[in-house]
């Protein structure tokens, strides 16, 4: 069986090869490796809480008895009915178990292989590949259209739709981890539920890091030359323990940010595509009151800031409060 590409691993998943008997699920999404594992797991039997039914087996366990896995594979059940083998595998090598099964007769049993990141030189996953009786299946993050297409079928089958602002906002805060965005959607639609859309505010409610927005919005007011919203800024940040110098870390790491995107001659949504579509306009304001020579000034005075920030001990939050100040009078000045 070839490598299934990461585009048709959902289209597999739901509708195996039958004959292949033996999946491996690898890749740097954890959950989505969990998730497909398990579907493929529990869908190849008729009670996935029977204990024999369903044979879980940890990795290193079976590295240690590579003959474990043949005799499982091939064990009749009692009463009839299909059977599947889930491993999980650790730290220790298994490929020398899965060899064996795939050089012999297909088992009645599914055996699915649960692994983490693979490189694509790993013995296991090349075994797999190559093998007309396996299938490896790589879990990447979930891309826009694909965590976009997750959002429709969750809050479709919560009977909710999505407005577009709030989608929008909700695709800036997921796709890190498959089982991580999933629940983060299935709160959302929790805490709609009763409604027939789901808004920018449920969104900000229910999923947004309030933190995060309150440092965001510290320093976009700064380079937006707004002293009263920096200050608000600060102050929501102090109510959640936050210092002020991680807006000063933050400031730094935007003014860099604003540097290359200036330097690129690109458009916004390209140079910096991760941007949450809510500060366009606040960086589209800051790059106009910055000159290149400007923003180079205010990248140095941020980073001397932030070095005498830790070398001053108490006085790193007036240092960084200060150094935030100037940033805004400097926009405000244009």
């Amino acid at each position: 069986m070839v490598a299934i590409k990461a585009a048709g691993a959902d289209a597999f998943v739901a509708r195996p090869d039958p004959n292949v008997f033996c999946f491996l699920v690898y890749g740097p999404d954890s959950g989505l490796v969990a998730e497909r594992a398990a579907h493929l797991a529990k869908s190849a039997v008729d009670d996935p809480n029977d204990a024999f039914s369903l044979v879980r087996i940890d990795g290193d366990d079976l590295a240690s008895d590579p003959e474990r896995l043949l005799d499982e594979a091939h064990t009749v059940a009692l009463f009839g009915g299909r059977r599947a083998i889930w491993i999980r595998a650790g730290s220790r090598p298994i490929q020398a178990a899965v060899e064996k099964l795939l050089a012999g007769p297909a088992p009645d049993a599914r055996i699915v292989v649960e692994a983490g990141n693979l490189g694509k030189g790993a013995p296991l996953r090349t075994m797999c590949e190559k093998s007309p009786k396996a299938a490896a299946l790589p879990c990447f993050a979930d891309n826009e259209a694909g965590i976009s297409k997750l959002i429709d079928k969750e809050l479709g089958e919560a009977g909710l739709k999505i407005d577009p602002n709030a989608r929008q906002a909700l695709l800036a805060l997921l796709g890190a981890d498959r089982m991580a965005t999933r629940q983060e959607i299935d709160k959302l639609a929790l805490y709609a539920h009763g409604e027939e859309r789901v808004t920018l505010a449920h969104v900000d409610a229910a999923v947004a890091d309030v933190s995060a927005v309150a440092l965001d919005d510290a320093v976009d007011a700064a380079f937006a030359g707004n002293t009263d919203g920096l200050e608000r800024g600060l102050a929501a940040l102090d109510a959640s323990g936050i210092p002020a110098s991680a807006a000063l870390l933050a400031a730094l790491r935007h003014a860099i940010q604003l540097h290359k995107v200036r330097a690129s001659g690109q458009e916004i949504e390209r140079a910096w595509p991760h941007l949450h579509f809510r500060r366009k306009g606040l960086v589209e304001m800051a790059l106009s009151r910055f000159s290149t020579a400007r923003m180079d000034a205010a990248v140095q005075r941020l980073a001397q800031a932030v070095l005498e920030g830790r070398r001053s001990g108490a006085l790193g939050e007036t240092i960084a409060r200060r150094a935030l100040a100037s940033i805004a009078l400097e926009a405000k000045r244009r």
